[in-house]
């Protein structure tokens, strides 16, 4: 299987001595700079529905954690690979690799080792990359003043998985399959992060909620932040399909970047959005004040509930 599906799946890339088919890797990594390592598991029922589409369970699979190599700035290189299925699937194999083959292509990302095993169905990627030296982006440097902004629109993915739940077996068509595809097929922002290593403070992904995950960033930074709730970046198709503020702030799966900056000039503002890949909003500001709150479009305050998805979270 692996001789047949995983060995010669993606294309050679520079620092490869050995690669897939043997017990370990050999990678030789750039002379200079940082190595970036993100691992992330995905299990069937709870990271993605049992139903997805498998070519699009390839591509999300390794989308999820080139994000966070995208996160700190990096630029991904290799990945491993440990996949556990219930048995042995041809179809499900030619259809699995096709998805994680075609995304692992467009950033030149390299799949280098890993394991196969009988089990419940779970797919466990191992992303390494390259950071200039002295560099990568922190959850940490975030300081009173920065703007807050956000890549793309949020919202789309949990708004995409209720209407794929509710789709009780037919197709979904329209501004609804748009959704479901933002949830199955997330774009990793790989270029913008590295386009962000010089101006932004502080950065992170946005894997579980905008609010639960700008939330993390100011505590690791140590300070608070107000977010302008009308600011947060909706796409047609979440306007379309009557997608709420909750959604938005709480629901997951968006694969965003989240980044704080200090103030740009008018000239440097826009020189960063020509280098990014993606649109970006500013959706508030960092303050020296502890906590998160929202502002609505008439300047009314309160505090926020961060919520999010938490895998260990325990009802009171």
């Amino acid at each position: 299987m692996i001789r047949r599906y995983f060995q010669a799946l993606t294309a050679h890339r520079e620092g490869v001595a050995l690669g897939v088919g043997d017990d370990a890797a050999l990678l030789e990594p750039p002379a200079e700079g940082r190595v970036a390592v993100s691992c992330d598991t995905l299990v069937s029922g709870v990271h993605f529905p049992e139903d997805i589409p498998v070519e699009a369970l390839g591509h999300r699979s390794l989308a999820v954690n080139l994000s966070d190599i995208a996160a700190v700035g990096g630029r991904p290189l290799w990945v491993l690979l440990s996949l556990t299925l219930p048995a042995y699937d041809a179809q499900w194999l030619e259809a699995f690799t096709q998805g994680f083959k075609g995304l692992a292509d467009r950033h030149g990302v390299a799949l280098v080792g890993g394991d196969t095993t009988r089990g419940a169905l779970s797919v466990t990627i191992t992303a390494l990359g390259h950071v200039p030296p002295g560099g990568g982006l922190h959850r940490s440097g975030a300081r009173p003043g920065d703007g807050i902004w956000v890549t793309g629109t949020l919202g789309d993915a949990a708004l995409g998985l209720q209407r794929w739940q509710q789709r009780a077996g037919q197709p979904l068509t329209g501004d609804a399959a748009f959704l479901a595809a933002r949830l199955f097929r997330p774009e990793p922002r790989v270029v913008a992060g590295q386009a962000l290593l010089e101006t932004a403070s502080a950065a992170v992904d946005i894997s579980d909620g905008v609010a639960v995950d700008v939330a993390r960033l100011l505590e690791e930074s140590g300070v608070g932040a107000t977010l302008e709730l009308d600011a947060l970046p909706r796409s047609e198709g979440f306007i379309a399909e009557g997608g709420d503020l909750a959604t938005l702030l709480h629901g997951g799966d968006d694969y965003e970047l989240c980044f704080t900056m200090p103030p740009l000039g008018a000239e440097a503002l826009e020189g960063l959005r020509r280098r990014l890949d993606v649109p970006i909003t500013r959706i508030g500001t960092v303050e020296s004040t502890p906590g998160l709150r929202g502002a609505d479009g008439a300047g009314n305050v309160c505090a926020l509930d961060v919520g999010g998805y938490d895998h260990f979270a325990v009802d009171p």
